[in-house]
C-alpha cells in the first residue's frame, strides 16, 4: 500500500482548501464581495468581524479571497484542460505522420517560443478585448506548444517499440494506433505535465487581470485584487499583500 509523503498530503489539502472555498462561496463567506462601507475602509486583521481586515473601499477582504477563487481557478483550470486536448491531439498527428507534416507542425508551434509566453498572452488578450472567455483563449494558445512538443517526443519514443510494430502488421489503422496503442503509453507524462502547469496558468490569468485584460472590475479575482489595493502598499502593507500571497499559495 502506497503511502503519500506530508509534501504531497499539504499539497492536496491546499488543493481541496481552494477548491471547496471556489465551490462554497456563496455559503462561506461572511459578507457579498461587492458589499462596500467606506466608513470602515482599509481595517486592520482582526477588525470589527473583518478576519483579513477591509480594501480601499471599506470590502472584506477575506470575502472577496474567497469569491476570487472562483474566476482565478477557473482559468486556470480551462486553458490547461484545452491546451492539453489541443496539444496532445497535434503531438500525436505529428509524430505518427509523415516527416513533412511534423515539420509543418512542430515548426510552426515554435514560432510561439520566439516571443516570451507572458507578453504574448499580453498581446493575445489585449487585442481579443478584456474579458473571462478572452482571457482564457490567450492562456489556451500560449500553453498549447509546450504540451504539443511533450506528446510529440513521446510519440517519438513509442513509435519505435515492438508493439508498434505489431499493430501496424496486423493491419490496425491510424487512429486505432493513435488511441489504443500510443496514447495510453504517452498520457502519463502528459497529465503530470497538465497538471504542473495549472499554477503557472494561474498566475497567468492573475496577472491578466492585475493590467485589466481579464475579469472586468468591481467581480472579485485575485490579479484584480493585487492591483485594486496595489497602492495600499505603505499604508496597509498586510491587506495589500493578502491576494499576492494567496495567489503564491494556490501555485
Amino acid at each position: 500500500r502506497r503511502r503519500l509523503g506530508w509534501p504531497a498530503r499539504i499539497a492536496g489539502g491546499v488543493c481541496a482548501t481552494f477548491l471547496l472555498a471556489a465551490l462554497l462561496a456563496p455559503l462561506i463567506a461572511p459578507y457579498a464581495p461587492l458589499a462596500d462601507d467606506r466608513s470602515n475602509r482599509l481595517q486592520p486583521f482582526f477588525s470589527g468581524g473583518h478576519l483579513l481586515g477591509t480594501d480601499g473601499q471599506g470590502r472584506d477582504v477575506l470575502s472577496r479571497v474567497i469569491w476570487g477563487a472562483r474566476p482565478s481557478i477557473l482559468t486556470g483550470l480551462i486553458p490547461v484542460f484545452v491546451a492539453g486536448l489541443i496539444g496532445t491531439l497535434l503531438g500525436l498527428v505529428a509524430g505518427l505522420g509523415s516527416h513533412r507534416l511534423n515539420t509543418v507542425i512542430m515548426r510552426t508551434l515554435d514560432v510561439f517560443y520566439a516571443f516570451p509566453a507572458v507578453l504574448l498572452a499580453i498581446a493575445i488578450a489585449a487585442a481579443l478585448g478584456s474579458g473571462t472567455s478572452n482571457a482564457i483563449i490567450a492562456l489556451s494558445v500560449i500553453l498549447t506548444p509546450p504540451i504539443a512538443r511533450l506528446a510529440e517526443s513521446e510519440v517519438a519514443r513509442i513509435r519505435s517499440a515492438a508493439f508498434m510494430e505489431a499493430a501496424r502488421v496486423s493491419g490496425a489503422g491510424w487512429w486505432s494506433i493513435a488511441l489504443r496503442h500510443v496514447l495510453p503509453n504517452a498520457a502519463p507524462a502528459i497529465v503530470v505535465y497538465c497538471t504542473a502547469l495549472i499554477g503557472l496558468s494561474i498566475v497567468y490569468a492573475a496577472g491578466l487581470g492585475f493590467l485589466g485584460l481579464g475579469v472586468a472590475p468591481p467581480a472579485a479575482e485575485w490579479g484584480l485584487m493585487v492591483n485594486d489595493l496595489r497602492q495600499f502598499t505603505f499604508s496597509a502593507p498586510g491587506i495589500s499583500l493578502v491576494p499576492a500571497v494567496v495567489i503564491l499559495i494556490a501555485s
